[in-house]
């Protein structure tokens, strides 16, 4: 692998992979308490990357313009169209990827049709594991290129890209283990005579995945996991700002071996590609995650055929700290449950509930603890939170920002953009809002920013009133000293995922789901590879 550094003062030089290697590693500094979740931008605001770029690494995949993966082929979007991919931590263009439409998905959907009947339908449990192993050594041998891909396209820290080897690691290892899922029982039946009957799970088919910006090195696994271990095909639309390492990590899939066609990515616009996607009559299922208005818009789109659905959506998720809470514990951890990723996490506790009694102790605490988090470019080793990934998103959140002190909320901390040298990028300060109420708009909308309100709440009773006031339920969390307390409230509040004095852990052996407006199904277990599969019963009459 080459990587090309562009200096300050424009000057290039080549990278030996130890050097590589070595430009990835963070520095070490003090522990994260880490988590893991408009109209199109116009290209001509934007300028390609120059040699003036502030100084970083770049890796050579990013250099040129980038195109769809349909049928084992790398291709051009028919109509030409490109689209800018930019790095929001300085605004300046990377590269461009191809602008997919319906013509490019009817393209992935029937390569990934053809490869669902054809050679791929005959592989083993045993060679489906074989291959996902393979990826997995394949993926991490080159994590350190991707963790950068990801850093520059969305910007989120290397020290939190460069993390997720790990995760990565045990969510292959996973999806190799349920590729015996599809299995086949020889339950006892009741009918007269002499009958054997058959009760199996068989793969569903072509797949459609659709995935967020937020993440993408993470949610293109939700995807490509269950698709390989189950024997289904699939089409990957990732979200148009940031692209990038899910087509590196397609084009190291295809030379691990997956065949033709099984795996396709099509890039492009929600309105063109995803919805596209979620109308062809010849995909049998639809994987998304995002907001609930594209939701509604997939739910509709996909009933011409009756689409299986499983939807990750939004949340304004509760993290209810009580009196008896280690306050050392949870003031950073309820803080970083919100900023984390600069807050463009699904299950990110926004809406953070305090008992009265030790609300304006909590509200300094965290005030103080806000002050130390270190924001700016994901490229910096000391960088805790990286910029926003747009123009447009930074918008919407100061737009909150400034709803939330209109209607009455008080700002502890933060609420600016930030300037200086981090002007070009789409920077803003870890927020807090404090004397906030459950009503204001900031407590019942999704920001997908760093913004947080912190409300007060009497007793158990009014805190659960409060949680469950939402038409959200994807996530919560409860900070207590209280085994009965901890108990109480998980069982209580009305989302799919709870922690307890954490917030965030994910393991994708039990994976996490939401309820009400944030979706259905499971990612992660025996029930997201099982969405992959649908029964059948087979009566063999042996007389």
């Amino acid at each position: 692998m080459v990587r090309q550094a562009i200096g300050r003062q424009g000057s290039l030089r080549i990278l030996t992979p130890e050097q590589v290697t070595a430009s990835t590693k963070p520095a070490a500094g003090p522990a994260d308490h880490d988590c893991l979740g408009l109209p199109p931008r116009r290209e001509e605001e934007n300028e390609l990357l120059t040699q003036d770029e502030t100084s970083l690494t770049v890796p050579a995949f990013i250099q040129g313009s980038k195109k769809n993966l349909i049928g084992g082929k790398w291709v051009d979007a028919t109509s030409g169209r490109q689209i800018d991919t930019v790095n929001p931590a300085t605004g300046q263009v990377l590269c461009r990827i191809a602008g997919g439409d319906a013509a490019d998905v009817d393209l992935a959907v029937s390569a990934a049709r053809r490869a669902f009947e054809g050679e791929w339908s005959r592989w083993t449990p045993h060679q489906r594991r074989k291959l996902i192993l393979k990826i997995h050594d394949v993926i991490l041998d080159n994590f350190d290129e991707l963790a950068m891909i990801e850093t520059l396209d969305m910007g989120a820290p290397l020290k939190r890209t460069t993390g997720l080897a790990e995760w990565t690691s045990q969510v292959l290892q996973f999806f190799a283990s349920q590729c015996d899922a599809a299995t086949v029982a020889t339950p006892p039946n009741s009918l007269p005579g002499d009958f054997l009957t058959l009760k199996s799970l068989a793969p569903v088919g072509v797949v459609g995945g659709i995935i967020p910006w937020n993440g993408p090195l993470i949610g293109l696994w939700w995807i490509f996991g269950p698709a390989l271990a189950t024997g289904c095909t699939a089409v990957l639309k990732p979200a148009e700002d940031a692209s990038l390492s899910v087509l590196r990590v397609a084009e190291l899939m295809m030379e691990a071996g997956v065949p033709e066609g099984v795996i396709n990515v099509v890039t492009g616009y929600g309105a063109d590609a995803g919805q596209a996607l979620a109308e062809h009559r010849d995909v049998d299922r639809i994987a998304f995650t995002g907001s609930i208005g594209t939701a509604q818009t997939i739910v509709r789109a996909s009933a011409g055929n009756l689409k299986r659905l499983q939807l990750e959506l939004g949340g304004k998720s509760p993290d209810i700290v009580f009196a008896d809470a280690d306050l050392d514990k949870a003031v950073p951890g309820a803080a970083m449950g919100v900023f984390t990723n600069s807050g463009q996490v699904c299950v990110a506790g926004t809406r953070i509930f305090v008992q009265r009694s030790i609300h304006d102790e909590f509200v300094e605490r965290m005030q103080e603890f806000t002050k130390t988090i270190r924001v700016g470019d994901g490229l910096d080793p000391n960088t805790q939170l990286g910029p926003l990934i747009s123009e447009r998103q930074l918008e919407r959140v100061m737009h909150y920002i400034d709803v939330g002190g209109g209607e009455g909320a008080q700002l502890a901390s933060g609420g600016k953009r930030l300037g200086g040298e981090l002007a070009s990028g789409f920077f803003v300060e870890p927020t807090v809002f404090s004397g906030a109420s459950n009503d204001m708009t900031i407590a019942r909308e999704e920001i997908f920013g760093p913004v947080a309100s912190v409300i007060p709440f009497d007793d158990m009773d009014d805190a659960l009133r409060l949680a469950n006031d939402t038409p959200f339920g994807l996530a919560g969390g409860v900070w207590t000293r209280s085994l009965s307390t901890a108990h109480k409230v998980s069982q209580s509040i009305k989302a799919g995922t709870i922690w307890v004095n954490c917030y965030g852990v994910l393991d994708p052996a039990i994976g996490f789901g939401g309820t009400k407006m944030s979706g259905y199904g499971w990612k992660g277990a025996k029930e997201h590879v099982e969405g992959y599969l649908y029964p059948k019963a087979v009566y063999i009459n042996l007389d």
